[in-house]
């Protein structure tokens, strides 16, 4: 289908429209239609073809309003939606089906407990400028999914791909159950006012917090998705030029607005001069004309991102060891690496989401451990270059949402894995089967059968001594452990390992055989004390 690529001028969407867009958004969701699994891979497949056939509309977008290289624009937002769009088509029919392979006492099942798969209902999705694209429509594909309806509402920081965005869903996906509202704060203080089944967010601490309170205020629940100062830490052990090499990738691609990317690299000091070096070596090959005349790179989003960052770099007692140019007219700010010898420093208390970091020398990896818990204590990214015991005290001791051994956030990069915060960085996952289960209700059913009623007659009054005492010679077992904690290795461990060599299925069987021939020896150990008790 051909597609002007022509961007309309940004409209905001009307607040009799935003009240209309979440009524029928409710009662789409009412209707049961989404429950289909067959729907929502047809809403799925037309997104698919939504989002190819407005590829070169969003291309123009991302550039207008981001500065965002194509290369850029189609590998970390249309590449990336349509691998994530194919996995979900690929999955979901079983993604849906019931969970059966449950953990349960034996004496239930009969009741045939079973998970089911429900959606939770009709959701908003709130999303920022920086992936204005992908972080828009990821989270829908996973309300698609699981068989919600949605509202989308963009970042009104980036118009063009708002507008586009909108144009999309008008044109490709079912009519009231899916819509987009543009504009700024009336418009989603408006959506927020609305009731929702979930709210996923993606921007800052501080909005998070408005949105979380005001979700609160109808228990509904969030998945939050925002950013923090994540840290590096480079070692001398490790290929310092590779480093560099990647971390400057990292810090260059959207022109560092990327919520993952570095806000600070702790390099031991032995290396810090070599490390520095090599950093400038790949800002040349990267740039070999600057990164103000290359189309490889991007801009700051508006002149108040612009003068956040610029700040930074005004208020830093560090050195800047590269680059550290900028042009607000432009909205350009090269990217730049600041040394500084203190975690006061605002290139290390300020979240840069930029082209710009701090490198800050460490003695060891003990006390780089010891700096990335002090200055943000759960970031959303993590990267460490070192050897294999450097980079295994670094995943043991420093929490984070994410985590990439010898490479700039690529665990953020493959779009089928579960992503998301932790702490202050947020909470809650999305990605492939956690988009679905992002907005996925696991509702537990089971059905007792009429016969069983003799067998649960324990629980009817009036109550019976006898009854309770067959009840808990049935339920009870034998701790395998003393009251120190230790494991004892006792008649039970050896059962197990006699029972395991006759593989899973066989092993499965027997245990549960064995749980109900030793049930007499759990009622002599435990059952008996308690009864006495009850006597």
């Amino acid at each position: 289908m051909a597609v002007d690529t022509k961007i309309p001028p940004f409209e905001a969407t009307s607040l009799d429209d935003v009240a209309r867009y979440a009524l029928e958004a409710r009662a789409a969701y009412a209707s049961r239609k989404t429950k289909d699994v067959e729907w929502r891979l047809v809403q799925l497949r037309k997104l698919y073809w939504g989002i190819t056939d407005y590829t070169p509309k969003f291309l123009a977008a991302l550039k207008q309003d981001i500065g965002k290289p194509s290369t850029e624009a189609i590998i970390g937002e249309i590449a990336f939606l349509l691998t994530d769009l194919n996995l979900t088509l690929q999955k979901l029919k079983t993604w849906v089906k019931d969970d059966t392979d449950l953990d349960y006492p034996l004496t239930f099942s009969p009741l045939k407990p079973h998970v089911r798969k429900e959606p939770l209902g009709a959701v908003l999705i709130i999303g920022p400028y920086n992936f204005p694209l992908m972080l828009n429509l990821a989270p829908l594909i996973g309300a698609i999914s699981a068989g919600c309806t949605a509202i989308i509402k963009p970042s009104e920081s980036a118009p063009a791909t708002a507008m586009a965005i909108k144009e999309l869903v008008d044109n490709y996906l079912d009519p009231g159950s899916f819509h987009v509202v543009n504009g700024t704060i009336p418009e989603t203080t408006a959506l927020l006012n609305e009731k929702w089944d979930k709210i996923l967010y993606t921007g800052n601490p501080t909005v998070a917090r408005i949105v979380a309170k005001k979700a609160a205020e109808t228990l509904t629940p969030v998945a939050l998705e925002l950013g923090g100062r994540n840290p590096a830490f480079v070692s001398k052990a490790t290929n310092l030029a590779l480093a560099a090499r990647r971390l400057m990738w990292g810090k260059c691609t959207n022109a560092g607005q990327v919520c993952m990317s570095h806000n600070y690299v702790c390099v031991e000091r032995e290396v810090v001069d070599d490390f520095i070096k090599y950093l400038n070596v790949s800002y040349n090959e990267f740039f070999p004309q600057g990164p103000k005349a290359s189309p490889d790179y991007g801009s700051i989003v508006n002149e108040r991102q612009f003068d956040r960052i610029k700040k930074m770099l005004d208020t830093t007692s560090g050195k800047i060891v590269m680059g550290g140019e900028t042009d607000k007219s432009k909205l350009f700010i090269a990217p730049t690496a600041v040394l500084v010898d203190s975690i006061d420093d605002p290139m290390m208390t300020d979240e840069s989401f930029g082209p710009i970091w701090s490198i800050y020398p460490v003695n060891d990896v003990k006390e780089a451990i010891k700096v990335m818990n002090k200055v943000d204590p759960t970031p959303l990214s993590l990267m460490t270059f070192g050897s294999k015991s450097e980079n295994e005290q670094v995943l043991s001791h420093v929490t984070s949402g994410g985590a990439t051994i010898n490479d700039a956030y690529m665990h953020g990069a493959v779009s089928t894995l579960p992503f998301g915060g932790v702490g202050e960085s947020g909470t809650g996952a999305y990605h492939g089967r956690a988009s679905f289960d992002c907005f996925t209700h696991r509702r537990t059913v089971v059905a007792t059968p009429s016969w069983m009623d003799k067998l649960l007659r324990v629980r009817y009054a009036p109550y019976s001594q006898a009854q309770l005492k067959q009840y808990l010679w049935i339920n009870s077992s034998k701790p395998d452990f003393d009251r120190n904690g230790k494991q004892i290795a006792g008649l039970g461990y050896w059962a197990w390992i006699v029972f395991g060599l006759g593989g899973p299925t066989a092993k499965g069987a027997l245990i549960r055989w064995f749980t109900v021939l030793t049930a007499g020896y759990a009622y002599f150990t435990q059952s008996h004390r308690l009864t006495q008790l009850l006597s």
